[in-house]
């Protein structure tokens, strides 16, 4: 019989941290908390198979869940001495979301579930304080009304605040019971206005409707652009955690707080977190107050003048200091765990591995390693290969003038320089028009998700360090200053108001994230040093990995920024775009214009020595590396111009007849050039080009080999080969020409020529190629497009609906298509090996930076990945975690 529903409590666990894929992250490590001893209130878990069933069947439930459900509130009653919606002791509970992978507030949760207009009497008449039952209740009605009947909860907060204006009230906890129940009249009264419908009285009908809610908010668009940003499946699902309640707000002797074990933006190893006194957990994490900090270190470093926990509540701040340190080293990671103090005990009511900088991740696998909590190999696990690129983040010039108009919490590490929006669709607006944006909101909210992502930066006016803008971010690695308080936001003029400077969307700031500061205007920035807790995980990688990492690069910037992220060389070499500046654009334009092979050979002449010397300065810059140099790729109209005003300014620069260059622009346009006379093509139509960049690569490799005294060894890849007859013609023109320049120079060159496998029939026929082909480098972005039948430049229109109705998981172009594009890589791999064992096999497609694809990489037993620059370390690191997988699988 299937086991839907799992209890936990007083000591004892149906479950366990194993379990999460059943019971979800959260399930799972409340099992595994209450096994361990600690303060748990109990509490059941809905599986993740029951989301599953849910989705299958029509939204409905298995027939035995209802009566699991019953037996399990059973459970929590006899632990607790209190019964689900009795009169006399009411239990309460709470309904949270909890998937396998940690998704911050992406789905729903309701707290304080069982109250009614005679439960929050019991309540009320038990603990002799009737401001704290109706604080509850209507906190509950809020939350319900929100997440379960769909009333957004800005309605409440606008009858809230007019009720603390008609008080002269501020803050919440000056309201008086009495003055809770006015509100809780007003709440109910607008929802029958609203929704045409009670409030529901009933404690089953609302623990039902909570169930259904948290499954349903799965499907909700925040966490479906969530598990889409983080490459969630969505046939994982949440489970259901259902726990007696525990209350913050019972007074001066209560409180809540979130805390990590050690700092999640700089991973310094000390207790990080805050709290607030007679409060409930969501007030801390949706940033509707500015909560205090736990530690009196941290409270000192912030110039905060509100008390620590440490220091008001000493007894409770020791029991939590031991919990913490004592599930750190049970799960050998950094924890992030949620807590509440009821009347000064301690209750654990979450513990999870905690999301953290790039910079506090390497930091903390380090330390954990040196520390021998860990080994190193799980250190080089540890780390989220992607996250790297946060790593990259530029930080302001200590030099540069800093015009600071507001300062708030040094959320999330790093800077950046956008223009001001207020909303999230803005900020994504500006994104897709190739501008930046700094996302400005009083508070963020899940419903934010997608313009944080499209966002530079976020900056809020609310919240703390843990509030939703600063997790969130630090998960994405975005610069972020929160709870600038002296800031003023108003959405409806869209205006910041900051130290009296009125600043209109569309204005320039700068966020500096490291130390909390809002900056007037664009200021210099200074790129990071990879250096010390980075520098360590690359050694421990590079020890670890299999596979070799060579960065695509055409240019000596490139070719040197790879070399200091520890490129192995250069495994694609664009040769197209060393033609498009200056005198180099006007030969090109002259050898496509030329009547016959004379002229075009004459253009070609004044080409070679800007080839050669490019070809030099890459291999110098190598320094006896290898470099892939691809030939000329991209069909010839793309070097001329296209409008008439453009092809009258070049046909005046080049001194020929407009006409003429119009009738050759016309002539080589192409219905669908991506398909069309491009590559080896072009070398067999046009066989002088091929030989001119021969012969620049080999008398290139002869002078760098002189001026560096290693040895230069080219690999010159021939594009787009679909038949060997082909490669067959194009390699007898290299080797011509390689026997031409040694015999003029007197040296021996060794040199390989090779394909990119982009189209399927080489893959199918790569036994054949690899008669001639001395090494195969797949082109995964073309071979993608060719295997689909789909522009890569304008399938963005459709892939993304694609995602959203489950078509495909992933964008193909971003990883890659293991079951479709990896077989024919897979094939033109096995195939070229058996005719040519040893062959060198690489990719050089953006897939050569993706984590993903380099697993399947290393499954195929791939020699190199090749990718930008930017992504070399990526790589480095992914090539190692995919080694020790395969080792340790």
């Amino acid at each position: 019989m299937v086991k839907w529903v799992y209890t936990f409590g007083d000591g004892k666990a149906e479950g366990s941290a194993g379990d999460r894929n059943l019971l979800g992250g959260k399930g799972a490590n409340l099992a595994e908390m209450c096994a361990l001893g600690l303060p748990v209130p109990p509490g059941f878990t809905i599986t993740t198979d029951v989301c599953s069933w849910y989705y299958d069947n029509g939204r409905k439930y298995p027939d035995t869940l209802e009566a699991d459900v019953k037996k399990s509130l059973a459970h929590i009653a006899a632990i607790t001495g209190r019964n689900f919606g009795d009169w006399e002791k009411p239990l309460l509970v709470s309904v949270r979301s909890g998937a396998r992978a940690s998704m911050p507030g992406m789905m729903d949760t309701v707290l304080n579930l069982g109250l009614n207009d005679e439960t929050v009497e019991a309540i009320a008449r038990e603990t002799g304080d009737a401001r704290f039952a109706y604080d509850s209740y209507r906190r509950f009605i809020q939350m319900y009304s929100d997440v379960v009947m769909g009333l957004d909860h800005s309605v409440f907060e606008e009858i809230l605040e007019d009720t603390k204006a008609n008080l002269g009230q501020e803050v919440d906890t000056a309201l008086t019971a009495d003055d809770w129940k006015n509100v809780i009249a007003l709440y109910k009264a607008k929802i029958e206005e609203e929704l045409e419908e009670p409030f529901p009285q009933d404690p089953e009908k609302q623990l039902w409707g909570a169930i259904s809610a948290v499954f349903s908010s799965w499907m909700n668009a925040r966490a479906i652009t969530y598990r889409r940003l983080h490459n969630i499946p969505e046939g994982w699902g949440t489970a259901v955690s259902v726990q007696a309640m525990v209350f913050g707000n019972m007074g001066d002797r209560s409180a809540t707080g979130v805390a990590f074990t050690r700092n999640p933006s700089t991973g310094e190893k000390k207790l990080y977190g805050e709290f607030l006194v007679n409060a409930q957990g969501e007030d801390v994490v949706a940033g509707i107050r500015t909560p205090q900090n736990i530690t009196e270190d941290a409270r000192i470093a912030a110039g905060s003048d509100k008390p620590s926990l440490e220091k008001i509540m000493p007894a409770a701040f020791a029991e939590f200091c031991a919990v913490s340190e004592r599930l750190e080293k049970h799960y050998t990671d950094m924890q992030d765990l949620e807590f509440t103090i009821e009347n000064g005990k301690l209750w654990m009511l979450q513990t999870r591995s905690g999301k953290r900088t790039a910079k506090a991740a390497l930091k903390i696998a380090v330390e954990m390693a040196e520390e021998g909590l860990i080994s190193r190999e799980e250190a080089v696990l540890r780390i989220d290969p992607a996250s790297l690129d946060q790593l990259l983040h530029p930080t302001i010039d200590p030099s540069a003038q800093r015009n600071v108009i507001g300062t708030g919490l040094p959320a999330s590490p790093g800077a950046a320089t956008g223009e001001i929006v207020f909303s999230s669709e803005d900020a994504e607006q500006l994104k897709a028009e190739g501008r930046k944006a700094i996302l400005v909101r009083i508070e963020t909210s899940p419903e934010d998700i997608h313009g944080m992502h499209a966002a530079e930066a976020i900056l809020t006016t609310r919240g703390g360090m843990t509030s939703h803008a600063a997790v969130v971010a630090r998960g994405m690695g975005k610069p972020c200053v929160s709870g600038a308080g002296s800031l003023r936001v108003d959405y409806r003029n869209e205006t910041l108001l900051a130290m009296g400077v009125v600043l209109k969307k569309g204005d320039i700031i700068t966020i500096d994230g490291g130390i909390g500061q809002v900056l007037k205007g664009a200021v210099p920035m200074r790129q990071p040093e990879l250096s010390g807790d980075f520098g360590k995980i690359m050694e421990w990688a590079d020890k670890t990995r299999r596979m070799k990492v060579r960065a695509n690069a055409e240019t000596p910037v490139d070719a040197r920024t790879a070399r200091s992220f520890g490129a192995e060389g250069i495994g694609l070499c664009r040769t197209e775009h060393m033609f498009f500046e200056g005198e180099r654009i006007v030969a090109m334009r002259e050898m496509i214009l030329a009547d016959n092979e004379k002229g075009r050979r004459a253009a070609l002449d004044k080409l070679l020595p800007m080839q050669r010397s490019d070809f030099v300065e890459l291999f110098e810059i190598m320094n006896g590396l290898p470099v892939t140099i691809r030939l000329l790729d991209p069909p010839l109209h793309e070097f001329l111009p296209k409008t008439e005003e453009e092809i009258a300014e070049v046909a005046a620069a080049m001194n020929v007849n407009a006409d003429k260059l119009r009738e050759r622009t016309d002539s080589l346009h192409e219905t669908n050039p991506m398909l069309g006379h491009r590559g080896c093509r072009l070398a067999i139509s046009y066989p002088e080009i091929a030989e001119m960049q021969a012969r620049a690569i080999f008398e290139a490799a002869v002078e760098a080999a002189k001026s560096t005294g290693a040895p230069v060894e080219p690999e010159i890849m021939v594009p787009l080969v679909g038949l060997r007859a082909e490669l067959d013609f194009v390699k007898a023109r290299i080797d011509a020409v390689a026997a031409d320049v040694m015999k003029e120079a007197d040296i021996k060159i060794n040199y390989l020529v090779g394909t990119m496998i982009e189209l399927p029939r080489a893959a199918i026929r790569a036994h054949s190629i690899a008669e001639v082909a001395e090494f195969f480098s797949f082109g995964t972005n073309d071979l993608t497009q060719t295997t689909f039948g789909i522009s890569r430049d304008d399938a963005s229109s459709f892939l993304t609906t694609y995602q959203t109705k489950g078509i495909i998981e992933q964008d193909p172009f971003v990883s890659i298509d293991i079951d479709g594009v990896g077989e024919l890589v897979r094939i033109g791999a096995d195939k070229g090996r058996a005719t040519r064992p040893g062959i060198k096999l690489g990719i050089c497609g953006e897939h050569g930076g993706d984590p993903a694809s380099i697993h399947f990489c290393e499954d195929v037993g791939l020699d190199y990945v090749s990718c930008s620059p930017f992504r070399v370390p990526i790589a480095r690191l992914a090539a190692a975690q995919a080694s020790a997988k395969a080792k340790n699988a």
